[in-house]
C-alpha cells in the first residue's frame, strides 16, 4: 500500500493537489485500511466496486486480498495516477470508469452500470471505499434500494452521516436515509476515525461502516417507500394526519395526531403500504 510520503509524490509529479471540490481526503493509515478490508471479508474472487480510489491506496490493498475491483474516479488526474501505477498490478482484476458514479442524484451513471453489467454480470458485488463526502449519501441510497446485487456497503463516510444510518426514532438525526438504511440493512458502525487518518486533514471525523443487506428484505418497493418517507419528512413537525389526511386508515399503534419522526422503521413501512405517494 501507498504511504503518505508515496501519495504526496504521486500528486506533485502531476502537478496536483487534493481539491476540495472532489471531497478529496486520502485515507493514508495503513492499520485502518487494513481494518475496512478485513471486515469487508475479501477473499480472492469477491467483487468490489471502489468509488472515489484516488491514488489508489485502497485499491492496491484490495487487489492484495484477492478483489476483482471496478474503480470510479471522477478526477481525470486521479484516473490517469491509478491508470499508470495500479493498473500494471493488477493481473486483470482492475477496471477504471472515470467520471461521476451518479446520474443526477438518483441512478448510477450509465458508464458505471455499463462496467458493473460487463465485469460482475448479475453476480454480487460489494462496495469498499473511503467515499468523498458529497456523494456518499446518494450513492448509499441509490445502491441500497435500486442495485439489490450490491450485498453489502464497507465505507468511510463523515461520523454524521454514520449517525443518521443508525438513529433512533425521536432523535434529531432520525430520518428518510435512518429508515430506508434500517429497513434494507444491518448497519455497524464499527470505527471513528479522527481527521488525522487523513491528508489533507477534514475539519470533522469520519466512520467506518458496514451495511449488509437484509435478505429477504420486508419491502420489494424500496422507492415507493423512499417518496413516502421524503412526503412525510419533509413536513417532520407536522402531525401525520396534517399531511396523509385524518380519514386514514392507519395501522394498529398509530393515530392521526402523531408525527413521522416518532413512528420506528417497521410503523412506517406499515403506513407507507396504507398510503401510496404517487410518482411527481
Amino acid at each position: 500500500m501507498q504511504t503518505l510520503t508515496e501519495i504526496r509524490a504521486l500528486l506533485h509529479a502531476r502537478g496536483a493537489t487534493p481539491r476540495h471540490r472532489f471531497g478529496q481526503n486520502f485515507l493514508h493509515d495503513h492499520n485502518q485500511l487494513r481494518r475496512l478490508v478485513t471486515r469487508a471479508r475479501i477473499t480472492h474472487g469477491t467483487h468490489v466496486l471502489e468509488v472515489g480510489p484516488g491514488t489508489g491506496t485502497l485499491t492496491e490493498a484490495l487487489l492484495e486480498a484477492g478483489a476483482t475491483v471496478i474503480a470510479c474516479e471522477i478526477d481525470p488526474v486521479m484516473s490517469a495516477i491509478v491508470r499508470d501505477r495500479v493498473l500494471p498490478m493488477a493481473g486483470g482484476r482492475l477496471d477504471i470508469v472515470e467520471g461521476d458514479c451518479l446520474d443526477g442524484k438518483h441512478h448510477l451513471s450509465a458508464a458505471l452500470r455499463a462496467a458493473i453489467d460487463a465485469r460482475f454480470g448479475g453476480a454480487a458485488f460489494l462496495l469498499v471505499a473511503n467515499l468523498p463526502y458529497q456523494a456518499a449519501t446518494p450513492l448509499m441510497l441509490n445502491l441500497l434500494t435500486s442495485v439489490p446485487h450490491c450485498s453489502g456497503l464497507f465505507v468511510t463516510i463523515q461520523r454524521e452521516v454514520a449517525d443518521r444510518l443508525s438513529a433512533a426514532p425521536g432523535s434529531k438525526a432520525y430520518g428518510p436515509l435512518s429508515v430506508q438504511a434500517q429497513l434494507l440493512a444491518r448497519i455497524d458502525s464499527f470505527a471513528v476515525l479522527p481527521p488525522s487518518c487523513f491528508w489533507p486533514a477534514p475539519d470533522v471525523h469520519s466512520a467506518f461502516v458496514a451495511i449488509e443487506r437484509i435478505d429477504p428484505p420486508p419491502t420489494h418497493n424500496p422507492l415507493e417507500l423512499g417518496r413516502f418517507l421524503q412526503r412525510v419528512f419533509s413536513k417532520r413537525r407536522k402531525q401525520l394526519g396534517s399531511v396523509l389526511g385524518r380519514g386514514g386508515p392507519w395501522p394498529t399503534g398509530i393515530d392521526p395526531s402523531m408525527r413521522p419522526e416518532q413512528l420506528n422503521p417497521h410503523q412506517l413501512l406499515a403506513l407507507a403500504a396504507l398510503h401510496p405517494t404517487p410518482i411527481e
